[in-house]
């Protein structure tokens, strides 16, 4: 379903080009304001500016492969309201992945790729003594947080099952989360630290897997145990976005035209 989507762009080579030179752009420019912050700052929250990359690399992969194999539930409330959900229900297909799957665009690629690249040079750049058992953790990391976001996406698009126009506020989650997680979490206090760890687990998608690689404590003392836990809070809420969809599901009555 997504193959059949990226051959329907790549009908428009140039609009396909440059709107992933564009969405390119955008993460360039975010890198850049985080380059600039540093600069001036020296050091957020004791991290250096190539640490501060090493956060936003984690953050802006995650959400950039999330957003590209499940970005689309977003748009749940569409389907809801033109009553295309509906016809996705009698298909073969789990609803689920025919949502996620709608308007599959390679554009979005053009976020992944320098998101990666920069966690990368990152990576290569920070003091970090590496060992047979870290080698594999950057791999680990991406993949718990992209789970961690993708549930998310599905949590919150599920809102619409019940409120149609409720997409800006599932935004409100996702976007602002991934602005939010991109740089040392530590700088926006206690209390918005606990939220994002207990309440909304952002925290395990940059913060707390830039502590383990750094091997570093939590400037703000959170349990050192909380860094191990990415891949556990990724399944958990993996299962809570399955139920969210199922529940959402059953109570959907359908457009009624």
């Amino acid at each position: 379903m997504a193959w059949l989507w990226v051959r329907a762009f790549a009908q428009y080579p140039l609009s396909l080009v440059l709107m992933s030179l564009a969405v390119t752009v955008s993460v360039l420019t975010q890198v850049g304001a985080v380059v600039i912050l540093f600069g001036h700052a020296g050091a957020l929250a004791g991290f250096s500016v190539m640490e501060g990359l090493l956060v936003f690399g984690l953050a802006s992969s995650a959400f950039g492969i999330a957003d590209m194999f499940a970005g689309s539930v977003e748009r749940l409330g569409n389907h809801i309201r033109s009553g295309t959900l509906d016809a996705m229900l009698i298909r073969p297909v789990s609803p689920l992945v025919q949502v996620a799957a709608d308007e599959f665009s390679p554009r979005r690629l053009g976020k992944v790729v320098p998101a990666l690249a920069i966690l990368g040079v990152a990576l290569s750049e920070v003091d970090v003594e590496w060992s047979a058992a870290k080698v594999g953790l950057p791999v680990l990391m991406v993949l718990s947080g992209t789970l961690i976001c993708a549930a998310i996406w599905v949590i919150t698009g599920c809102l619409q099952f019940f409120v149609a126009d409720a997409r800006e506020a599932a935004n409100s989650l996702t976007y602002g989360g991934q602005a939010l997680t991109e740089y040392p979490i530590a700088i926006y206090g206690q209390e918005v630290v606990r939220s994002v760890t207990y309440v909304v687990p952002l925290a395990f998608i940059s913060w707390q897997p830039a502590l383990l690689v750094l091997d570093r404590p939590d400037p703000l003392g959170m349990p050192e145990q909380l860094r191990y836990l990415g891949p556990v809070v990724a399944v958990l809420l993996c299962l809570c976005a399955a139920l969210t969809w199922r529940f959402g599901l059953r109570h959907y009555r359908s457009t009624g035209s």
